[in-house]
């Protein structure tokens, strides 16, 4: 069984107990989140599309840890007028793992 869930703006196909990296999430260590914005829905075969969400349908998942991407380089550069720029960025992440999905 897999869900396909809005989590945080973005969309994720999930099972249970498979844990993820999604952008940073407001909770505390251990906590239990549940979504409601579940978007499709299989449960072995029986596919149930929402329009545009399924009804009664919720994924429960525990926030393991809170952690901070590789840093990424940003470097600008015009040539012959002496411009040249560096930043690093380094993007926020929640580690999460799905406990249960009902359909």
């Amino acid at each position: 069984m897999y869900a396909i869930v809005d989590i945080v703006g973005q969309q994720f196909k999930v099972e249970k107990d498979q844990k993820l990296f999604v952008n940073r999430m407001a909770g505390e260590t251990g906590t239990e989140v549940k979504f409601d914005k579940v978007l499709l829905v299989d449960n072995d075969g029986a596919v149930t599309v929402g329009k545009p969400q399924v009804e009664n349908a919720s994924v429960t998942a525990k926030i393991l840890r809170h952690v901070r991407g590789d840093k990424v380089i940003v470097f600008k550069k015009k040539r012959r007028t002496g411009y040249k720029k560096k930043n690093g960025h380094r993007q926020n992440y929640t580690e999460i793992q799905i406990s249960e999905i009902v359909a």
